[in-house]
């Protein structure tokens, strides 16, 4: 093997490595409300357009990583979307009831006010927030 080869077997897997807790955080949650969808979006596109160049070269690491990239790029996508139509869904449900705006949707997970008194926060939580006093 020589030494560029080497690089790229190397760095490879260690480009693979690192991206493994993010996808396997998403595939066991499902929440990935913290993503773009666009940017997901745009990325898969690229990944489809830069695939032209990558298998055109001679089969090596880069193809491996690239594939990694692909089918991790996929995944992220096809769980955004799912998490989407399943929002949109309840939001859906919520609105044929008459129900208001976000009505029985759990606050688990949304930024802003109110999220960590959600049900699910532990008192100590709510309690210990800087600028907050223990309740």
């Amino acid at each position: 093997m020589d030494i560029p080869l080497i690089a790229g077997t190397v760095s490879t897997v260690v480009f693979a490595i690192s991206n493994l807790p993010m996808l396997r955080k998403a595939m066991r949650t499902r929440d990935v409300s913290s993503y773009s969808l666009s940017s997901i979006g745009m990325i898969n596109a690229a990944n489809v357009v830069y695939s032209v160049y990558v298998f055109s070269l001679p089969p090596g690491p880069v193809w491996a990583l690239h594939t990694f990239y692909l089918v991790s790029c996929a995944i992220m996508l096809v769980l955004c979307l799912a998490q989407r139509r399943v929002r949109l869904r309840g939001a859906a449900l919520a609105d044929a009831h008459g129900e208001p705006p976000g009505a029985g949707v759990s606050r688990r997970g949304r930024r802003g006010r109110g999220a960590d008194r959600s049900r699910g926060a532990p008192a100590w939580w709510v309690g210990l927030r800087p600028g907050r006093a223990a309740r």
